[in-house]
């Protein structure tokens, strides 16, 4: 049963509800999709005394406008932005990592990204959207879970979780950089396919995150190339022009297309690609992946130990 709402006045760029997602659903071709940045989800969810596992927010650039009810808890994390709740008394500024008590009817506004560039909001009870496979994800991929928030909408909360709010109720966290991004990989089960030059470059250029990104997967380009070109990436002679058959994706996989270039897929990959693989980043680095802004610096490198 549903105890709350709260009313979507600006969606901003885009405004996905997303949990932890559906995982080992791919036999019937569907991809874990859920949270981009997981670690901000469970923090935000967390601080307020959620489930890790309950619905948010997921907003790409910020720029999300929300009527929230009087007694409702709230938490922002991952990208920065500077966020307020607006009443008919006050003004007053919501900090990032912090569980934050709407005192009065407000409208919680966030502006445009600082740092990074999905933004994670939690409200205590969670968004209670309906299940779609187990999950109330939206794949954007697949199009499935609830639809991107549109102006108008009004969202459900659920009921008063169990946990109280941890009285632990600020987080320090580092915002996310604006710089280089380190990213690391092991090898791909096709990096035989590749020159050992294509290799070396793999692990030792700078790449830039390209603006032709998104949730199904974020392409890496070299310099000028951020805006479409050659990624650089050379097949060895006997698999130039040679096609693989489509085989089991993973989110993480670095795909490289005809035309060179690396694509590291997202949580809403497709669950079968016929690219090859030349390497795969290593779970602790995909979150990172959520907050690269088109033309971010990237470098990705050999990691070390087992996996």
């Amino acid at each position: 049963m549903s105890h709350a709402v709260v009313d979507v006045v600006d969606p901003g760029a885009l405004t996905l509800v997303q949990d932890l997602g559906r995982p080992a659903l791919s036999s019937l071709g569907v991809s874990g999709s859920g949270a981009f940045d997981r670690a901000a989800h469970r923090l935000a969810q967390r601080l307020v005394g959620n489930d890790e596992g309950a619905a948010g927010l997921e907003v790409l650039l910020g720029g999300l406008r929300l009527r929230v009810a009087a007694g409702t808890w709230i938490a922002l994390t991952g990208a920065w932005v500077d966020a307020r709740l607006d009443s008919a008394s006050a003004s007053v500024a919501v900090p990032p990592h912090s569980a934050v008590l709407v005192d009065a009817d407000a409208e919680l506004v966030l502006g445009p990204v600082t740092h990074g560039a999905r933004c994670t909001v939690a409200l205590r009870g969670g968004i209670d959207a309906p299940l779609t496979l187990g999950s109330r994800s939206r794949d954007t991929l697949a199009a499935l879970g609830p639809a991107p928030l549109a102006a108008g909408d009004v969202l459900p909360l659920g009921p008063e979780p169990a946990s109280p709010v941890p009285v632990a109720d600020l987080v320090p966290v580092d915002p996310p950089p604006r710089g280089l991004v380190e990213l690391e990989v092991r090898p791909g089960p096709r990096a035989d396919w590749f020159t050992s030059d294509a290799l070396d470059l793999l692990v030792t250029a700078e790449w830039k995150a390209s603006a032709r990104s998104d949730r199904t997967g974020v392409r890496l380009e070299l310099g000028s190339a951020v805006d479409g070109g050659s990624g650089g990436l050379a097949r060895v002679p006997a698999r130039e022009g040679a096609e693989l058959e489509s085989e089991g994706m993973l989110r993480g996989s670095i795909q490289v297309s005809p035309d060179g270039a690396p694509t590291v897929l997202g949580p809403d990959h497709p669950v079968t690609g016929g690219y090859p693989v030349i390497a795969v980043v290593v779970d602790a680095s995909l979150d990172r992946l959520a907050q690269l802004l088109p033309g971010q610096p990237v470098r990705l490198r050999r990691a070390t130990g087992r996996a």
